[in-house]
């Protein structure tokens, strides 16, 4: 010890710590990197999130406040005016309904056939490569060209659907005008399009099933039925959620298979008397016809609500009816 030590201990007075060391640039370069890589590293997302997905719908939820034109700089406060409006409007109404009614058409068919369809591609079949890729094609082929070609299928006077109706004695329905047809003869592109999408979605989780459960119950006598409802479909509850909220977000927000539905070319108003005409079609027509930015701004918003609020139903029901499957199983 030294004299200092000795002389602080003496008088009861505790020595000072004893200094640390002073750390060189280096290291302190080395705690910097540990300490804000991670960051850096998970920052690019958040940039671009922020940019493209946070901001307009910030600034969405700001212009729905205004009356603004959509190239005037100008806009004049009005606060909840164009969501009262909007309750008002019964042009929005209809639309709300002919998305709902599209949306119903087509999400819940789809989710049933694409869980059947991954179901028998999950069993023993020859090239089963060439089975998963023929299930993605709709989904590759081009929305215009899919669109051109179920137009002229479920055309009134030369469709292929109104011929093969005519052959078992019914009559012709005209697709585009009646709003019930137009609905299902959408439903049916969408159906078309996105079931082998969400089929591999469905496939991949049931690869992911370890076998050993499988063979546990088959062992047990359960029946490749029993198996299904009392397996395979309680451990699907994850991936039917994620499909379930992403093909709501997706049915809710249709916008090109109606465009592209229309005869009249250019228009959308979702035929002649806005029978097949969506939210967001409605929301376009708004903002870029007749130029009411605030207006479509508030219609933007009312469908991001809604999105919201039909997500939730869904995951609520999609979970309790995976996982009941058990026991309603036959």
């Amino acid at each position: 010890m030294t004299t200092v030590t000795r002389r602080a201990s003496h008088q009861g007075v505790a020595p000072a710590p004893p200094r640390k060391p002073r750390l060189t640039f280096r290291q302190r370069l080395s705690l910097a990197d540990v300490r804000w890589s991670p960051y850096l590293y998970i920052a690019p997302f958040f940039v671009i999130f922020g940019v493209v997905g946070l901001f307009p719908l910030l600034y969405t939820s700001y212009l729905s406040l205004f009356d603004r034109e959509l190239l005037d700089t100008e806009s004049t406060f009005i606060g909840l005016g164009n969501y009262t409006e909007l309750l008002r409007d019964s042009q929005f109404w209809n639309a709300l309904v002919n998305t709902i009614s599209i949306f119903v058409l087509s999400s819940g068919p789809q989710i049933v056939v694409a869980v059947g369809v991954a179901a028998l591609l999950n069993t023993r079949l020859r090239l089963p490569t060439s089975w998963r890729v023929g299930v993605l094609l709709p989904y590759v082929v081009s929305l215009v060209a899919v669109g051109l070609i179920f137009a002229n299928l479920f055309g009134t006077k030369y469709g292929l659907i109104n011929g093969l109706l005519e052959t078992v004695g019914l009559d012709r329905i005209d697709w585009q005008a009646n709003r019930f047809a137009s609905h299902l003869a959408i439903a049916t592109m969408v159906n078309w399009r996105w079931t082998g999408y969400n089929a591999l979605i469905v496939l991949a989780a049931m690869k992911a099933i370890p076998k050993e459960i499988h063979e546990a119950a088959l062992i047990d006598g359960a029946s490749a039925i029993r198996r299904f409802f009392s397996v395979t479909l309680p451990l699907l509850r994850p991936t039917l959620i994620f499909v379930v909220i992403t093909s709501t977000i997706g049915g809710l927000q249709i916008f090109t298979e109606p465009k592209l539905f229309d005869a009249m070319p250019g228009s959308n108003n979702g035929g002649s008397s806005n029978q097949f005409q969506t939210i967001t079609l409605y929301m376009y027509q708004t903002a870029f016809e007749t130029q009411k930015l605030g207006y479509a701004s508030a219609i933007a918003w009312v469908l991001f609500l809604l999105i919201i609020v039909i997500a939730v139903l869904n995951f609520l029901l999609t979970r309790r009816i995976a996982s009941s499957g058990a026991e309603e199983a036959p």
